[in-house]
């Protein structure tokens, strides 16, 4: 299933896209893509419903982030080997975990402001793992069973904010509009390995990163188990996985997003994201 949340900036409702490609009405049958209805059991009711026999949503509302309610959007960096090396870092020997606020979480296509004080606003696309179960020192075996679904991520990032000041990577990745997610949750059943997918960006139809998962330093059925260890995983809990070379950081000389560009990226088989980015308009 493809799953997606759709309305207006608070005002998000429910969605089953269908094969068509139509958006189709959920709210008669959970509240949101969110919680308990992340549960396996949940999505295995969802499963069941033909698409066709819910209501067609007409027009194109905004789609907003896929996933509702989330608690924690636990991050993984310097995952591709590749991606390490242009960023001047040496390939960790265990995963490196950073929070981005929930607060950045946005829509697809919604636009990315650039924060007051930026110079270097940056781009990672990366696959995102979304956790259906509860997950508490879960076996490495065991641990894809706690995943509801992937999404596209865009973990949009400020390098000085991140890495030119004092204290923690969270402050360069948290600005408002910095996690673009979806446009769909598309569930575990429709990815049956999440290590052998390609991922892409282009920015003003320059193609700057192209990258497959098969590359990733640690894969997404290791991440949940070591995540588990340190802290439960909830329904709604959103890992995004790392991202593999071609940032603006690591281009010689680097480049980074200005107003006007248009970003777009994708993850096969989950869909694609596009934004324009606009100047902070927060005073």
């Amino acid at each position: 299933m493809k799953l997606l949340r759709y309305g207006n900036v608070g005002e998000e409702r429910p969605g089953m896209v269908d094969a068509e490609g139509g958006v189709r009405d959920l709210s008669g049958i959970v509240s949101d893509i969110a919680g308990a209805t992340l549960a396996p059991e949940s999505l295995r009711e969802l499963g069941k419903i033909h698409a066709k026999d819910l209501p067609l949503v007409a027009g194109s509302p905004r789609i907003g982030a896929c996933v509702a309610g989330v608690g924690k959007f636990i991050c993984i960096g310097l995952n591709y080997s590749d991606h390490a090396a242009e960023s001047g870092m040496a390939v960790p020997a265990e995963p490196v975990v950073f929070m981005k606020a929930t607060s950045a979480l946005c829509g697809p296509y919604d636009d990315v402001m650039i924060p007051q004080g930026s110079e270097k606003t940056d781009w990672e696309v990366e696959l995102g793992v979304v956790i259906g179960k509860e997950a508490r020192y879960v076996t490495e075996q065991d641990a894809l069973s706690h995943v509801a679904g992937y999404c596209v991520v865009n973990d949009v990032s400020e390098r000085a904010f991140q890495l030119e000041g004092t204290g923690q990577w969270v402050k360069g990745k948290s600005a408002d509009t910095f996690g673009p997610i979806g446009p769909w949750l598309v569930t575990a059943e429709e990815v049956p390995d999440p290590q052998v997918l390609n991922l892409w960006l282009e920015v003003d139809g320059h193609r700057y990163q192209n990258g497959s998962t098969a590359t990733m330093v640690f894969g997404v059925a290791h991440l949940v188990s070591y995540l588990s260890r340190f802290m439960s995983l909830q329904p709604g809990d959103i890992i995004s996985t790392g991202t593999p070379p071609g940032v603006g950081l690591g281009q010689e000389p680097p480049v980074y997003l200005r107003p006007g560009n248009v970003i777009r990226l994708g993850v096969q088989g989950l869909g694609e994201q596009r934004q324009t980015v606009v100047p902070c308009s927060f005073r």
